[in-house]
């Protein structure tokens, strides 16, 4: 038995890079990685799409962030963008942004205190 590459899980094929086409940022849209992620009724078939991204839209069925698709993949933050935002353009996903940030340019009161509750649940 061998040692499977590093960053190569099963199923996988060629690089999570290759499948962004070498792009590490996404284009057109701002997302933060607490950004909540949903599937579209257009993305209840994904069975054309590539091993990501189709992996992306299951993950998807209930609310899932950004962070956490890129957890979920084994692939850095910038490249979950990437793909959420190729799915998102497609029309398999939708983008729900958390509230503005607070006037001092941090993150909001409401975004600290579901932080706080996602900690504690764990």
């Amino acid at each position: 038995m061998t040692a499977q590459e590093p960053g190569r899980e099963a199923g996988r094929v060629v690089p999570v890079y290759a499948v962004t086409g070498g792009r590490t940022r996404s284009t057109g849209r701002d997302m933060p990685v607490e950004a909540l992620v949903t599937v579209t009724a257009a993305g209840g078939r994904p069975t054309e799409l590539q091993l990501e991204y189709r992996t992306i839209v299951e993950l998807a069925v209930a609310p899932i962030s950004i962070v956490e698709i890129g957890a979920t993949l084994g692939v850095p933050v910038g490249v979950a963008r990437v793909l959420v935002g190729d799915l998102a353009d497609a029309g398999y996903l939708d983008i729900h942004l958390p509230p503005s940030a607070g006037s001092d340019g941090g993150p909001s009161v409401e975004v600290l205190e579901r932080l706080l509750e996602g900690l504690r649940a764990r």
